[in-house]
């Protein structure tokens, strides 16, 4: 029963550039319960907290694994939000499968490199990459393209972080 599953810890990542537009990538496979839809593969990079990890260590190193980006200022984060997966008829072997959703904890960041510095394609740590293209877009705007079991979340990130959108840099 999915209500005796724990939720997975996790944190996701708002990266604001100089225009306070924030980087998303688009996912290019499904994930198990993670799955993405036609039209809604776009979402901002956030990953796992491992043992003894604690989140903002989990923040930089996801936000490196999937981007390579490395310059980076702390903003301000989130309390916990919680998001539940949708139904998974795939393997329980499968990483994710054992949780009910996901358990996590925002970081707002700005970005103080340049651009050729995201590079989603180049697998890090040995994880599989995930995204196959990014760009920067208005944070308010995400939302409408996200899987719609993760909607909720993101309209809060973007009422929570909308200062540092209209800030710039």
């Amino acid at each position: 029963m999915l209500d005796d599953k724990p939720y997975r810890a996790n944190v996701g990542i708002a990266l604001f550039n100089a225009s306070g537009h924030v980087l998303i990538g688009r996912r290019f496979r499904d994930d198990g319960p993670e799955i993405i839809l036609p039209g809604l593969e776009w979402q901002m990079p956030q990953g796992g907290i491992d043992a003894n990890e604690n989140p903002r260590e989990a923040m930089m190193r996801e936000l490196w694994e999937e981007t390579g980006v490395v310059s980076a200022s702390y903003l301000g984060e989130t309390d916990w939000l919680t998001y539940e997966f949708p139904p998974f008829a795939g393997p329980l072997s499968h990483r994710l499968a054992k949780f009910r959703g996901q358990r996590q904890k925002w970081f707002a960041l700005r970005f103080t490199g340049s651009d050729d510095e995201i590079d989603p394609l180049t697998a890090r740590n040995g994880q599989a990459v995930e995204f196959d293209r990014w760009r920067w877009e208005r944070l308010e705007r995400v939302a409408e393209i996200v899987v719609p079991f993760r909607r909720d979340v993101y309209r809060i990130v973007a009422r929570q972080f909308a200062a540092f959108a209209a800030i710039g840099p």
